[in-house]
């Protein structure tokens, strides 16, 4: 079971790109992805609209498949930028990390 925290995106905020609340959930970014892998990256973008921290930092080593390769960034249709919002978990991750 995930615990729920509403004010995870503002919480990630500081670690970068804040553009996560802006996803649809389209699946654009998914379908563009060479490394896609259950539906990552949109997984994650979902966890940080819900608000499951701990299911992240539960799956933190897949944000490091990300390549950053921008496929993702181009497609989405609401701009909501999905690379850099996983940068930014990886900030998150590596920031979480640093303090345990």
């Amino acid at each position: 079971m995930a615990l729920v925290n509403p004010d995870f995106a503002q919480e990630l905020a500081e670690h970068g790109n804040d553009t996560a609340l802006e996803c649809f959930n389209c699946g654009t970014c998914a379908a563009i992805c060479p490394l896609v892998y259950e539906h990552f990256p949109r997984r994650m973008i979902r966890y940080i609209q819900l608000g499951a921290k701990d299911r992240i930092l539960e799956n933190a080593r897949e944000l490091w498949r990300c390549l950053h390769c921008g496929l993702c960034t181009q497609t989405c249709p609401r701009g909501a930028d999905p690379g850099e919002v996983l940068l930014g978990l990886k900030r998150f991750v590596v920031a979480d990390w640093r303090r345990s």
